[in-house]
């Protein structure tokens, strides 16, 4: 009696997850129809003027905004069709699956603190490879094992720095600038990495630093090199130290 008494209350639990996944895959895909129909506002196949063509078609602006809101828009329909599946659908329009769940307020709330700092605060005055990295390490850390403590350390490490870019290099004329902001992202990235290693010994911590660094390192080099797109802050610490590299020791290697 008591097992099936306890699967019946996982059943319910799963049933309200999906009821949210149900809501949450419907607020991912309008918001990525919309960022779509507004990316389609920059000119993608080359611009005409005169009869002359302004640029290629992979140097547009709009590849990559093109690319991450299109894999937002899959990500969307596949956790969709997962909720409806699974009965997210008649539970969320039941309204049992909008109850107050203080552990899902908590995730919700920290993921959203963290992509908000990531967006407005460290992204256009920060070094891309190390703020990338920073919210990278948080996300993965904070939330895979769904524990409350872990969540709320994560936002501290990226909510601070934040805070500190917004408020100390905040007029645009600083944003192309190594500041100080730099290290201190780093010293969080460093010291929440060390941190996860004292007390995570799972695969996933392990993989964690690898998947920081090679991420945003090579959409990075990618956007800039590859695809000749203005990437943010190209006078941060790291990319202007590989942007002189690349222009000074590796392109002569093969332009001579």
């Amino acid at each position: 009696m008591g097992i099936e008494k306890l699967q019946a209350e996982l059943d319910k639990d799963l049933e309200m997850l999906r009821a949210r996944d149900f809501w949450g895959a419907l607020a991912l895909i309008c918001c990525a129809v919309f960022f779509l129909w507004r990316t389609s506002f920059i000119p993608f196949l080359g611009e005409n003027r005169a009869g002359v063509s302004g640029a290629e078609w992979y140097n547009s602006a709009a590849i990559v905004p093109f690319g991450i809101w299109f894999a937002m828009l899959l990500l969307g329909l596949v956790l969709l069709r997962i909720a409806i599946k699974a009965g997210g659908a008649k539970r969320a329009f039941s309204a049992v699956g909008l109850g107050w769940d203080r552990q899902e307020a908590i995730r919700i709330g920290s993921i959203a603190v963290i992509m908000g700092m990531f967006i407005f605060a460290l992204v256009p005055r920060v070094d891309f490879i190390l703020a990338s990295g920073l919210v990278i390490t948080a996300l993965i850390y904070g939330f895979h094992a769904g524990r409350v403590e872990r969540m709320l350390q994560s936002a501290v490490s990226v909510i601070l720095p934040g805070i500190y870019a917004l408020f100390m290099h905040f007029p645009q004329a600083e944003w192309n600038k190594p500041h100080d902001d730099d290290w201190l992202v780093m010293a969080a990235w460093v010291l929440l990495t060390l941190w996860m290693f004292a007390h995570d010994r799972s695969r996933i911590a392990r993989a964690t630093p690898w998947v920081a660094v090679l991420t945003p390192l090579i959409l990075v080099t990618a956007m800039a090199f590859g695809f000749r797109q203005n990437v943010p802050n190209r006078g941060g610490l790291l990319f202007s130290q590989i942007e002189y590299h690349y222009y000074v020791t590796l392109r002569p290697l093969w332009r001579d």
